[in-house]
């Protein structure tokens, strides 16, 4: 059964707080979820959730549901930075406007156009789909931050996710641009990595920021 806007937004509330955030329920009055919000109730009456004493319970079936709505967010805010190039609050708005227009059969589409992102621009992660698991299996990998690389893989740069000035001019005046090779030849204490003849060093934040379509996705 489809859910309202609203439904939409509570499912993926709660189970961010639950999943991601390691708590076996999560409080209504934390979330600032009204306890007679219909949609809270509908969601309730679908045999997603359970209401006990003030606080939501996710059910298998919610855990399922909530999981498909985080990824549609995350892939809408990955299409708004790394194709429509819009950035900040904008992005944000414009990606919780987005998520709700997309089914199962658009967010797969989306999610092969950007090479199956593993994180948001935020550094969460994207639940996979079935067409990431397909990829995978196929050692078509995609896009994925220097962090998730192992010593000795390479690849294409293919975005940098910051809107940091500082930090843009940085990793552009160490030749990290998109379409420069790169490999990665240690991991700690920090991350070294080669770029043309050059290899540099960062700390694991800026390393996280930067994004490659690894040598095996070609």
């Amino acid at each position: 059964m489809e859910q309202s806007e609203r439904a939409e937004d509570i499912l993926e509330a709660v189970w961010i707080a639950v999943i991601e955030e390691g708590d076996n329920s999560a409080s209504l009055e934390a979330l600032d979820i009204d306890s007679h919000d219909p949609a809270l109730l509908d969601l309730e009456c679908q045999a997603l959730i359970e209401l006990k004493g003030g606080r939501v319970y996710l059910r298998s079936e919610g855990r399922m549901a909530g999981e498909k709505v985080v990824r549609r967010h995350r892939l809408a805010e990955r299409l708004m930075m790394d194709i429509l190039d819009l950035k900040g609050s904008n992005a944000n708005a414009k990606a919780c406007e987005f998520e709700h227009l997309l089914n199962e059969g658009v967010d797969t589409r989306i999610c092969t156009l950007l090479n199956h992102p593993t994180t948001c621009p935020h550094g969460r992660p994207i639940p996979p789909g079935e067409c990431c698991r397909t990829a995978r299996s196929s050692a078509d990998i995609g896009v994925v931050p220097l962090t998730e690389m192992k010593v000795g893989d390479a690849g294409e740069i293919a975005y940098i996710a910051t809107s940091d000035t500082k930090k843009m001019q940085k990793l552009m005046s160490l030749g990290v641009l998109p379409g420069n090779h790169i490999r990665l030849n240690r991991r700690f204490p920090s991350f070294i990595f080669h770029v043309g003849n050059s290899e540099f060093a960062v700390d694991e934040q800026l390393a996280r920021e930067i994004f490659v379509r690894t040598d095996a996705a070609d």
